[in-house]
């Protein structure tokens, strides 16, 4: 791969600085702070005895999330979507997908007839928004889970979470692939995709767009390549954040 260097003076296989802020709410049962260099994302998890009716007498659990972005995070003041008095499409299609990305390693069963639902609001967006969020989702929701197995809600024999998720965008510009992408790649980029990946380096989903020209099935297997080192490089960040 080549070495060239990035406009921030990243080589391309680089991520940004990463950070995880574990406990950055003192009133979520569980939250974390993330930054995928100046993108930052408040992620806090909520847990709530019981479930949806829906699920009701299963003995099963549920996790889901939602997702927004604060009116200044972008260059340009945003509307509130609770103010347009509709959410946007964007928004739903990357609430489900955080919300997917952390049901694929919770066993529901272990986790009992209890709900977490996972709020990711970004404070400020420099490309990643959505993989920052669920890498970020994913701290949050293990401290509320811990949380819940001190409070007695979950058996502390039971092991809700069955591995962990992460994200990363990757992309094609000018020809070379790249990890973690900032905005200004972003939009010039010829191939632009979102992978979710387990600790285990089980893919959850794979996100990709070509613009104007099609990707080949190399271009293909090389960013899934960075995809998987960059996420376990965040797993490992993970880990030091739920260990602090």
């Amino acid at each position: 791969m080549s070495s060239q260097l990035r406009a921030d003076g990243r080589t391309p296989q680089q991520m940004r600085e990463v950070t995880i802020e574990r406990g950055w709410s003192a009133q979520a049962e569980g939250s974390a702070l993330i930054s995928f260099g100046a993108t930052r994302v408040l992620c806090t998890a909520s847990f709530t005895p019981g479930v949806p009716p829906w699920l009701r007498g299963q003995g099963k659990g549920w996790v889901t999330a939602e997702y927004s972005m604060l009116p200044r995070s972008t260059n340009e003041r945003m509307a509130r979507e609770s103010v347009k008095g509709k959410i946007g499409g964007r928004t739903h299609e990357i609430s489900r997908l955080i919300g997917r990305s952390l049901r694929a390693v919770v066993d529901m069963k272990a986790l009992g007839e209890n709900t977490l639902v996972i709020d990711c609001d970004v404070l400020q967006a420099d490309g990643g928004t959505r993989t920052a969020s669920i890498t970020g989702a994913y701290v949050a929701l293990a401290e509320a889970i811990e949380w819940a197995r001190t409070k007695g809600y979950v058996a502390k024999n039971a092991v809700p979470l069955t591995d962990s998720v992460a994200a990363v965008s990757v992309g094609i510009v000018d020809g070379v692939p790249l990890s973690d992408l900032a905005y200004v790649e972003d939009v010039r980029a010829e191939t632009d995709m979102n992978v979710v990946v387990t600790g285990r380096g089980g893919f959850v989903e794979v996100q990709g767009t070509a613009e104007g020209a099609p990707f080949s099935r190399a271009e293909l297997d090389s960013l899934l390549d960075l995809a998987i080192v960059s996420t376990g490089e965040l797993r490992e960040l993970q880990l030091a954040a739920l260990q602090s």
